[in-house]
């Protein structure tokens, strides 16, 4: 995906690409499609889909792995001009919300802050919802990378992506956090997680690397990933 961000300079939706952290249902008659076509009033059902909105979450929290790990290590970081033009519910547009917000109407901090029992801590961000196109030089203030990634070909194509660079420190999940993995993700989830552990630490590279991998199973990996976000992270700010 970084090697594509960095050709084009643009960041596009499922919509576009067909590939997903989360369920691949960005389709006509997919998942995807009903709840944006609910959420937005069937404003987006046809138009093309470079025109729909790209996805994120608002860091309320202001931390350095950004507002919502669950879909990876490494997020973009908008510039406050993009605030104008974005759209935030809560929660995800999965569990069909009913609260919604912009920048200078926003109840959505106080729901999220008050942390529903309900969600898992993975699940409690607040989404948001970029209307326009979403171009790298002019949207974002900084494009942020676990540490993992350093001396590496990630690296060496965040360095083209047109946009400053940062990295924080945060996902690391020791060895011995994997038995708490098998009653979030899994015995599969656990099994993987252990067998791609290095040096007593796992770490987003190590699952990066097992993805190229010929036949990997993606949808384990993410769980992995799951895993890893939820037991290994520091939330440094």
């Amino acid at each position: 995906m970084i090697e594509a961000l960095a050709r084009e300079g643009v960041y596009r939706s499922q919509f576009e690409t067909g590939n997903s952290n989360g369920g691949l249902t960005a389709h006509p008659g997919g998942d995807r499609w009903y709840w944006e076509s609910r959420i937005f009033g069937a404003a987006y059902d046809d138009v093309e889909s470079s025109q729909r909105p790209k996805y994120g979450a608002l860091n309320h929290l202001g931390y350095a792995t950004g507002g919502s790990p669950r879909f990876g290590s490494c997020h973009l970081r908008m510039r406050n001009q993009v605030l104008s033009r974005s759209t935030f519910s809560y929660p995800d547009s999965y569990f069909d919300p009913t609260n919604f917000g912009v920048a200078d109407r926003m109840g959505l901090i106080t729901l999220a802050t008050e942390n529903d029992p309900s969600l898992d801590e993975l699940d409690n961000y607040i989404e948001a919802h970029v209307h326009g196109p979403l171009i790298l030089v002019e949207d974002v203030e900084a494009a942020v990378f676990d540490s993992s990634y350093r001396d590496t070909e990630i690296e060496t194509a965040a360095t083209k992506l047109g946009c400053p660079i940062q990295w924080h420190s945060g996902f690391r999940m020791c060895a011995n956090r994997i038995s708490e993995c098998v009653s979030f993700r899994g015995q599969d989830a656990a099994d993987m997680a252990a067998s791609l552990v290095e040096n007593g630490v796992l770490t987003p590279r190590q699952i990066g690397l097992a993805r190229k991998s010929y036949g990997a199973d993606q949808q384990l990996l993410k769980r992995v990933w799951h895993c890893v976000a939820k037991f290994g992270s520091s939330h440094i700010l």
